[in-house]
């Protein structure tokens, strides 16, 4: 690795003398992009060195930018691998070490101005990164074989260029699916993704199977001699979320045998593991879905199943919380997990054998990520209310800094203190949550504040780095944050507790923690406000059509009326899962609707935003709701961001959204 680093004529990154500043500052919208993103921590197979992934917004270009890094485990150095406009992710080292492969878009010549996303290659020994596929459509996941000779690579059936050409003439766009709608995709058409079989030193690519759909998470025997992949069996995929398990030997035509079929989140393979092969070869570790009727509300859990077939065994069953990501441990006689619970996110141990779990980590963090050394040595992401994710190494049950990404822009700032709140509901339910209190924070004063609600429904706020609370926190405001029912991390029963209900019980858990702030003396009872994005902009509309105390609301990406949902978003068959279809149960549409039928009801100032292009809540509901305030002469306004999905990419777009929030906020507090 060092004749890397001087090939590369690479310095080490100096973290042991961080800027002191005579004052830390207070978090502005500006320093949403000071953050910098840590993911994808993978260690070397001789264990010396950690890559990862780090992101930063490159305001002059107005974009994000994604960089290869290496942390050396000792934690003295950490190197910058890669410098190219068009960003990279997905590191994987190969079986000897010697290679550290990646994805990146980057373009093939000087006239390649929409460049696919494909494998390249970094040689230990030094050198520019090498181009190593050529395929016509974007690369998404690769998986080295054994012996480092071969990569399983899964590659879409379309060529990406003509896609992303915007100068390109684009037919009639011909809809034929069920599914026809995704965020980021746009209209969905026939392409199909496919695991392929490629040889490092000739380049030849193979189509592994037949025409099949969906072909996902690709992973090798460790003698090299099969390969499990996800497939989709169903006559029409859309309409289901089941996945099955096949396993094959790895040459083109060879027999599929199906080991096993499994729920996923109801079409969607993000929540599905990679299968994991245990040591020895005899078993597949995997994350599957429970009753596909509850769709995203069900609980997931690990599975282990003999490689020759048979019955699958779930772990830890009697856990009612969510477990992902499994990993052999290198005796093969447990798994690590990833186990979710209330505020936390945790790593844990699961004996094969007897189900017996242990915690590896513990304490208020949320771990997102890990890796396994061949050594036994763990890697994970970790995240805390006072620092971003980062690289850490966790050596007797301690975890031990690697990546300091952003260690000397924190040490300029103010953080508000994040506390946890338990509070009552109207009913006696125990909600969870946390408020933040500004710098400063004088006991006896009330302040402004802000209830703040999270999306998904099915998710949680935790204890991991929150940066818009922090903003907020340093304009002066108590921010409230609650995990309703609807929320992960409290079981099944909780999160199905909003199942075809949306805004009832989950209005009640939120206003009880502002109840609270405001019972406390923390918060001014003339002075609240509220807002989220996505469910979190849908439940803040449910929330000021029953309550009017709230004299201003951010509602981004929300939607009011499921009438209009229906066929206008990328929910089709959670629609029909929950609530059925409109013309044949129209009551159930109506009573998650609340907000928009009872707009005659609402007072508060609200701000709606979205993006254009936003395929998951798209903008039409936005404009449906500002419309109807605007009817009324409710002081509202909406919020239009160009070329913005869901999520959003562009950062000066980022910074502006966090001011108006801010400014609107502000106004009115």
């Amino acid at each position: 690795m060092r004749q890397l680093v001087r090939a590369l004529g690479l310095l080490p990154l100096l973290c042991c003398g961080l800027a002191a500043a005579a004052e830390r500052q207070p978090f502005t919208a500006a320093d949403l992009l000071q953050e910098r993103s840590v993911s994808d921590p993978v260690i070397s197979p001789d264990g010396e060195w950690v890559a990862y992934v780090s992101s930063a917004a490159d305001t002059a270009k107005n974009e994000f930018n994604s960089d290869l890094w290496l942390a050396s485990w000792d934690g003295s150095r950490n190197i910058r691998l890669t410098r190219t406009p068009q960003g990279e992710s997905d590191p994987q080292w190969s079986p000897d070490g010697r290679y550290l492969a990646f994805l990146a878009a980057r373009p093939a010549d000087d006239d390649d101005k929409h460049p696919v996303t494909q494998i390249w290659l970094l040689d230990r020994e030094g050198g520019e990164a090498a181009q190593l596929t050529t395929f016509p459509g974007d690369v998404s996941e690769f998986a080295w074989s054994p012996d480092g000779r071969r990569l399983a690579v899964v590659a879409w059936d379309v060529d990406s260029r003509k896609t992303k050409d915007p100068e390109a003439t684009v037919p009639p766009i011909v809809i034929d699916r069920y599914y026809f709608k995704e965020d980021y995709t746009g209209y969905v058409g026939p392409e199909h993704k496919f695991v392929y079989l490629f040889d490092v030193a000739t380049h030849k690519a193979e189509r592994l199977t037949a025409a099949r759909n969906d072909e996902s998470r690709p992973a090798w025997s460790p003698d090299g001699r099969q390969l499990a992949f996800l497939g989709r069996e169903s006559k029409d995929p859309d309409r289901d979320s089941r996945f099955t398990m096949f396993v094959t030997a790895p040459a083109p035509g060879s027999a599929l045998r199906k080991l096993v079929e499994f729920q996923g989140e109801n079409g969607d393979s993000s929540w599905m593991s990679t299968p994991q092969w245990s040591p020895d070869g005899k078993r597949i570790a995997y994350t599957a879905g429970g009753d596909p009727k509850l769709i995203y509300y069900a609980t997931y859990g690990a599975w282990v199943i003999d490689a020759s077939g048979g019955k699958p065994k779930k772990l830890a069953g009697k856990q009612d919380r969510n477990l992902t990501n499994p990993r052999w441990a290198a005796d093969g006689k447990s798994l690590y997990l990833m186990l979710e619970d209330d505020r936390n996110q945790q790593l844990v141990s699961v004996s094969v054998s007897d189900d017996r779990l242990r915690a590896v980590t513990e304490g208020r963090r949320e771990i997102t990520e890990f890796d396994l050394g061949r050594d036994g040595r763990i890697a994970l992401l970790d995240s805390t209310v006072d620092r971003p994710p980062e690289v850490f190494a966790l050596e007797r049950d301690k975890l031990r800094p690697l990546s300091r990404q952003n260690d000397e822009w924190l040490a300029t700032r103010q953080i508000g203190s994040t506390e946890e709140i338990s509070v009552k509901s109207r009913d006696g339910t125990r909600i969870s949550g946390f408020m933040v209190k500004p710098p400063g924070w004088k006991k006896g004063r009330k302040y402004p504040a802000i209830l703040k609600i999270h999306g998904g429904p099915v998710m949680q706020f935790a204890n991991s780095w929150m940066a818009e609370w922090q903003v907020l926190a340093s304009a002066g405001y108590v921010v409230v944050a609650a995990n309703p029912r609807g929320s992960s991390g409290r079981g099944q029963a909780f999160s199905t507790a909003i199942y075809g209900d949306w805004g009832n019980k989950d209005s009640a858990d939120v206003l009880a923690a502002v109840d609270y702030a405001v019972s406390e003396g923390i918060a001014d009872p003339k002075r609240l406000g509220v807002g989220g994005w996505s469910y979190g902009g849908i439940l803040t509309n449910q929330v000021i059509a029953r309550d009017t105390r709230f004299k201003a609301a951010v509602s981004g990406a929300s939607l009011s009326n499921a009438l209009m949902g229906y066929g206008t978003d990328m929910y089709i068959r959670e629609y029909e899962a929950e609530l059925g279809r409109p013309w044949e149960n129209p009551e159930a549409y109506m009573k998650v609707s609340y907000p928009f039928f009872n707009a005659g009801k609402i007072t508060t100032p609200t701000l709606f935003l979205c993006g254009d292009r936003d395929f998951n809540v798209p903008l039409l509901n936005s404009e449906q709701m500002y419309q109807a305030l605007k009817s009324r002469g409710i002081d509202t306004r909406l919020v239009i961001y160009p070329g913005q999905f869901h999520g959003f990419d562009t950062p000066s777009y980022i910074q502006d959204r966090m001011e108006r929030y801010l400014d609107w906020y502000g106004r009115r507090l």
